[in-house]
């Protein structure tokens, strides 16, 4: 569930991708900081973290509390992070190569990856959808040849037509994108600037409608943005690199990174693979997840994290494409196994082929008082109508769903209609809560800082304030922080706007999650001091 909003948006009718943008824009008027903030006093819809720390916490004290982020990979050498970083005591630093703690991963200082070796790293992997009609068409592919047992044919035949209609819309997108990148260069080309700026914008008078649409999102967007080259390479050129990533990797059935992991990947059961490279060579997204949860506070760089005494393990399981249900179900356990009180997932897909290893290992979560959030998705659906949408906290077997598990949806500043991001996923069932989500400023590698967009950015808001709560309140079990965290949100009473059927509609905040609110940290721990 690696960050793609903006891209994503750019592939829209254009009238869209403009609302999304002045939406981003609206946010980041704001401080960065707003997603701490309170709505009452900054006026913004922030989850009063430095309102709790001013009149709650002054003067009390915290235990240290271990959360891990299972993701693609944190910058261990950030500015903002390395200081809450965990470090595993039991491994001795000036020993490479020996496994000190004898827990069969060899050096895992930080964390452990469970995407490479020795040989290297995967940073690239296909859908989970590639891998499953690459099994299917070795198996049906042929119809001269083929099998006796035709069991799963008819639902390869459904992942088949799925696939094509994927990578055919692929296809649209990224001609959509080079559309729209076309027409940026026309007007840049127009005004005669090598870089134009918006007052050099202001100035020109757009030859056709295309440019005159453009000229409107470009004077936006130039509000973030110092000049039109800066937004192409800022927006576009990620955007045209993700669907180059998804026809080269991502849905190429002939490309298949995983003999550089070296396990035999069909053994669900295997657990002793990867490598003590906890950055990988894609950290953004992690270190961003990472630096919204626990980057150093008040220490006058970067960032400040949701929580202030926390531990961070690094588990890398999540490449550039769909994490594989092997790697997840050991990262969880990883985590577990060496004390982690809360688990951060960004990341999901519409396929689990290996389900109950991933159920077992939830399970044993539940079973170590471990508390799990998730991020909702970001395709702007209701997934209480959607077939499937994975990890989730409902067990395959039927026999009940992880009783410690948070689903979070994304929120934006605005105490408004348009409260709910555009791109979120919702559902009165299976949302629990919403969360800041609309750009949220946090580290990225090299001990840099940048905004980013996503449920992805909401599950480790909340996943800070459940480790806030167990720091402040060690006593309390994983269910009681999670009661806690559901019954104090801040109720949303007025409408909210989300797309359903295609079409934008106007809605209760409790038809799009359980709870009918957004987290708040203040309330949160005023109600666990009562526990």
């Amino acid at each position: 569930m690696v960050n793609k909003i903006v891209k994503q948006s750019l592939t829209r009718k254009w009238g869209v991708a403009l609302a999304f943008c002045a939406l981003t824009l609206a946010a980041q008027a704001q401080k960065p900081n707003w997603l701490n903030m309170d709505l009452q006093k900054d006026s913004v819809f922030g989850i009063s973290t430095e309102k709790a720390y001013n009149e709650l916490l002054k003067g009390k004290k915290s235990t240290k509390v271990l959360v891990a982020v299972i993701d693609s990979g944190i910058d261990t050498a950030h500015e903002d992070l390395k200081q809450v970083l965990w470090v595993n005591m039991k491994e001795k630093k000036g020993k490479a190569g020996k496994d000190d703690d004898r827990n069969k991963y060899t050096d895992d200082i930080n964390g452990w990856s469970f995407l490479g070796s020795a040989k290297g790293n995967v940073a690239y992997d296909n859908l989970e959808l590639t891998r499953l009609v690459r099994e299917g068409r070795a198996k049906f592919g042929d119809a001269s040849k083929m099998p006796s047992d035709t069991t799963g044919l008819a639902k390869y035949k459904e992942l088949e037509e799925a696939f094509e209609q994927k990578h055919a819309m692929a296809q649209m997108q990224y001609k959509s994108v080079q559309s729209f990148t076309a027409v940026v260069d026309s007007v840049i080309a127009g005004t005669g600037k090598p870089a134009p700026t918006l007052t050099d914008l202001q100035a020109y008078q757009p030859k056709n409608q295309p440019e005159a649409r453009m000229k409107g999102i470009l004077e936006q967007q130039l509000q973030r943005y110092p000049d039109v080259v800066a937004f192409k390479e800022k927006e576009l050129k990620p955007a045209l690199d993700h669907f180059k990533e998804e026809a080269e990797y991502q849905l190429n059935v002939d490309f298949d990174p995983r003999a550089i992991v070296g396990d035999d990947y069909k053994n669900v059961n295997e657990k002793y693979y990867g490598t003590a490279d906890v950055t990988g060579p894609e950290a953004d997204h992690g270190t961003h997840v990472a630096g919204i949860i626990g980057a150093v506070r008040n220490n006058a760089i970067g960032v400040d994290g949701v929580a202030d005494n926390v531990a961070i393990m690094a588990v890398r399981a999540v490449p550039n494409g769909d994490e594989r249900d092997k790697d997840v179900a050991n990262a969880i356990r990883y985590a577990v196994d060496n004390g982690a009180k809360v688990i951060n997932m960004s990341f999901g897909k519409p396929y689990s082929p290996e389900k109950k290893a991933v159920d077992e290992a939830v399970k044993y979560a539940m079973s170590k008082d471990v508390l799990m959030i998730h991020a909702a998705g970001n395709d702007g659906l209701n997934i209480d109508s959607v077939a499937s949408f994975y990890p989730s906290r409902y067990y395959l077997d039927g026999k009940g769903e992880a009783a410690a598990w948070i689903e979070v949806g994304a929120s934006s500043p605005s105490d408004d209609e348009n409260l709910v991001a555009s791109f979120s996923n919702y559902g009165k069932k299976n949302v629990d809560v919403f969360a800041p989500g609309v750009a949220i400023y946090s580290s990225t590698p090299g001990s840099k800082y940048d905004y980013h967009d996503g449920t992805s950015m909401a599950a480790p808001v909340v996943t800070g304030l459940a480790a806030l709560i167990r720091s402040y309140y060690p006593k309390l079990t994983a269910i009681q922080v999670k009661d806690i965290i559901l019954k104090s949100v801040v109720k949303v009473n007025h409408p909210v706007m989300v797309v359903a059927d295609r079409m934008p509609r106007s809605v209760s905040m409790t038809d799009v999650c359980n709870t009918g609110g957004v987290v708040n940290a203040y309330n949160a721990l005023k109600l666990a001091a009562t526990y």
